[in-house]
């Protein structure tokens, strides 16, 4: 696809982009400012990476579009005051003398690091780089110290009543006597301090507040980082200091984007465009929480596939609420790797694979699926990679760990999946009489054209092994009612019964290619194994 031709892309990022495309064209500006945020108290997680994929394919989209400058900016909150001592942490009585204060402003607990906000910027940025992202990493602590927010922070001051008046209507009666934007930092205790303004001067760059515990009146500057802003309104002094132009959110935050969005439009800014993202469930349908433990981790995910399907699962409708629970991950690894296949043979946006890749990628992609590999895994009990590619090389001698990069870390996280996913739920069940002979029928027509199959390439020996899987599953109980007067069809009953007796899962792949990859005498001692098994066959 040429460039001329991506006004006519419908994929999700375009769309978006076409949003921020509009914006800087009226504007004047001539490029683009993308934004992630991240609380630095605690660890980058799986949705940092969604999110900064998810902006990341949207600015590559704004640059096909338009051929314009863009950058986007790894925000780190980092001068929020530290509100509670996380539980993944050690040193955590030391912490607690330091709550209250700035997370750059409070020592390392794991001791690597000038304060425990650097420390965790350090996470944030290595997390970052190991997937590639293209951003630049922007301090809160940094630009408010530098005075980059000094103008903006003076704007405020002297909309100070107009900003209290967007969001005194969502507090309680309390909270609305004592609200300000503006959170002084102590100059004694360094303590970031949620205080009443006695007064707000910025002709004279001042704030005039009482210490609540010693009544102590204080002045303390607006600007060079003696103060920062309670968060929407911190949120919206950094669209209107910056100039940001996208930003995305998840669903939990629809309310502070507006708010923030308002406060914006009163210091005389636009903000954003915005773009809303679902939440993530867990396997029962509730609402993933760090503190229930009821999520997937990103380390967990990367352990048992590459980081490509965790970009699948990202990109696929972003706006809709998705599960995200360990049996995702092979779905998602072979949806990828289908379109990996796409983007060869036809490279262009509405494929999610071109966005993954920026493009368009080299990679030879996999012969084989994620879920082919762990059915072969299953049966052969495979406890290290050799086992597979022993099989997988007398299926497909051109491809080797050289050739097929993809595949090599395909087979290493199969393993892994298998050991610690599968094999724990792996139960074989007893064949019903009925499901004994067509298996036994499955058998003998395999054994009779060996020769002539193992002569196809593998591909037509995959779909001619498939017609005989359907062949032996034309008979009671699996019929089903013929289309257009062709021959009877089969219902999933039988191919259930094939993965369930033979392989001990609920499901797997198309049987015919699972047999090619296997070998056909294998299975048909799979089958004769698994029939002498039955009691009822006995």
């Amino acid at each position: 696809m040429s460039d001329a031709d991506y006004s006519a892309a419908r994929a999700w990022p375009f769309e978006e982009a076409r949003k921020v495309a509009a914006r800087v064209q009226a504007s004047g500006k001539g490029s683009a400012l993308f934004e992630t945020g991240y609380g630095p108290s605690g660890l980058p997680h799986i949705g940092t990476f969604g999110e900064v994929a998810r902006t990341t394919w949207v600015r590559n989209a704004f640059h096909r579009l338009t051929g314009l400058p863009s950058r986007l900016v790894a925000f780190s909150d980092d001068m929020d005051g530290l509100r509670k001592v996380p539980d993944n942490v050690p040193n955590k009585a030391m912490l607690a003398e330091h709550l209250g204060k700035p997370v750059t402003a409070i020592p390392d607990p794991f001791g690597t690091h000038e304060s425990f906000g650097h420390h965790n910027n350090a996470r944030l940025r290595a997390f970052l780089d190991q997937f590639g992202f293209e951003y630049e990493f922007a301090s809160s602590s940094d630009y408010y110290k530098s005075g980059r927010f000094d103008a903006a922070l003076i704007r405020m001051a002297e909309r100070h009543e107009q900003v209290r008046a967007v969001i005194l209507p969502t507090l309680g009666p309390e909270r609305r006597a004592t609200y300000s934007p503006f959170l002084p930092i102590h100059p004694v205790t360094g303590v970031v301090m949620q205080v009443p303004m006695e007064e707000v001067r910025p002709a004279d760059d001042l704030l005039v507040w009482r210490d609540p515990e010693t009544n102590e009146r204080y002045e303390t500057r607006i600007t060079g980082g003696h103060c920062k802003a309670q968060w929407k309104a911190d949120w919206a002094l950094r669209w209107f200091a910056l100039g940001v132009d996208y930003e995305m959110s998840g669903k939990d935050l629809i309310d502070s984007v507006k708010l923030s969005g308002a406060i914006c439009r009163v210091l005389g800014g636009e903000p954003p465009i915005g773009f809303t993202y679902e939440l993530f469930l867990d396997e029962e349908g509730t609402k993933i929480s760090k503190s229930k433990g009821n999520g997937l981790s990103i380390e967990e995910w990367l352990h048992y596939a590459p980081p490509e399907s965790l970009a699948q699962f990202m990109y696929n409708q972003p706006q809709r609420a998705k599960r995200l629970f360990f049996d995702v991950i092979p779905r998602a690894t072979d949806e990828y790797v289908q379109n990996l296949d796409r983007l060869r043979a036809a490279p262009t946006p509405d494929n999610p694979a071109w966005h993954i890749h920026g493009g368009g990628t080299n990679d030879p992609g996999s012969p084989i699926s994620f879920t082919m590999l762990l059915n072969l895994a299953s049966v052969i009990n495979a406890d290290n990679a050799e086992m597979l590619w022993g099989f997988l090389q007398r299926y497909a001698p051109e491809v080797t760990p050289e050739s097929h990069p993809l595949v090599a870390r395909l087979i290493e996280r199969a393993v892994a999946y298998y050991r610690d996913r599968v094999v724990p739920e792996k139960k074989h069940r007893a064949a019903t009489p009925q499901e004994a002979e067509a298996m036994r029928a499955l058998a003998g027509m395999l054994r009779e054209r060996i020769q002539d199959l193992e002569a196809l390439p593998p591909d037509e020996r995959a779909k001619a092994i498939q017609d005989l899987v359907y062949d032996a599953g034309r008979r009671e109980p699996f019929l089903e009612p013929a289309k257009d007067g062709g021959r009877p069809g089969v219902s999933r009953a039988w191919f259930n019964a094939l993965y369930q007796v033979l392989l001990g899962q609920p499901e797997g792949p198309r049987f015919g290619g699972f047999v090619a990859l296997y070998g056909i005498a294998g299975t048909i001692g799979l089958i004769e194994t698994a029939l002498a098994r039955d009691p009822a066959q006995a």
